[in-house]
This record gives C-alpha cells, structure tokens and sequence, in this order.
C-alpha cells in the first residue's frame, strides 16, 4: 500500500511530482496517476502538433527536476507515489493519435501494460538510471511503446 507523506499537501514540488496528488491513492498510484492525465491530454490534444511536442520536451524536462527534487527530499528513489512521470508517459503515448475516448482508453491500457511489464531494456533502465531523469526515462520508453502499437493499429485500421 503507498504511503504518501504530507509534504505533498504542502510542497507545491512535491504535489506536482505527485500528479496533482493523484499519486497519493493508497492503491496502484501509477495507474491512478495515468487516470488523472488523461482529462489533462483531452486539453492538451487541442494544441497543434508543434506545440504539444514543445509541451512534452518542457513536462519531460520538468519532470526530470521534479521528480529529482521530490525523491531526494524523500530520500526514496522514484517513491511509488511519484506519478509526473505517467503523466508525461501518457501524453507521450497519444502524440499525434485520434482524439476519441476509444484511442485514449487504448493508450491508457497499453501504457500502463508496458509500465508495470517493463521489457528490454526499461527495467534496465529502471534500475541503473539513477534520479530524476531515470525516473521519467522509463516511462518515456513505455510511452514509446505504447505509442507505436498504437500507430500501428491506426495504420492497420485505415
């Protein structure tokens, strides 16, 4: 069961690094955090193609200060409850798919699938990839993924 600290409360860092708090649910945070993304991509798709990159290179360099800041003021490496990483993994995910609820619950499905999985190399890298930026690294990778089973189906279905 996640354990979540109050600092989250308090810390505008850590409640970021904390999805908004959505990290905070007591049971599977990563999938609660994915959870919360996704009303956010909804916003975020509006955005033309150029913009929304701009927006996952700045979340992801973001995130990688973030979720640094929050594991050492932890001092838990990537604590279960940091989920920007999910939020910028599932945006990652849907880059340039259809805007629909059917493809966004695909990518929920599959990003979370290759989250928890982890195959070559993300759990190498999960493990030998140290701070802020290993932390959102395997995620991207999971994003990657994902994404591309999923351009793949939208290629196969067109």
């Amino acid at each position: 069961m996640n354990k979540a600290p109050a600092s989250i409360w308090r810390n505008p860092v850590h409640f970021l690094a904390f999805g908004l708090g959505s990290g905070a649910s007591p049971w599977a945070p990563g999938t609660a955090g994915t959870l919360a993304a996704v009303p956010l991509y909804f916003l975020l798709a509006q955005l033309p193609l150029p913009y929304y990159l701009a927006m996952l290179l700045i979340t992801f360099v973001i995130g990688c200060w973030l979720c640094g800041k929050t594991s050492a003021d932890l001092g838990v490496h990537d604590h279960g409850g940091i989920v920007w990483d999910e939020f910028v993994g599932y945006w990652l995910t849907m880059l340039a798919l259809p805007v629909s609820w059917v493809w966004a619950l695909a990518g929920f499905v599959l990003f979370r699938f290759f989250d928890i999985l982890k195959p070559w190399p993300i759990r190498w890298i999960d493990k030998k990839v140290e701070g802020g930026f290993g932390i959102m690294l395997d995620d991207v990778l999971a994003a990657i993924y994902a994404g591309g089973l999923l351009h793949l189906a939208y290629y196969w279905l067109n």
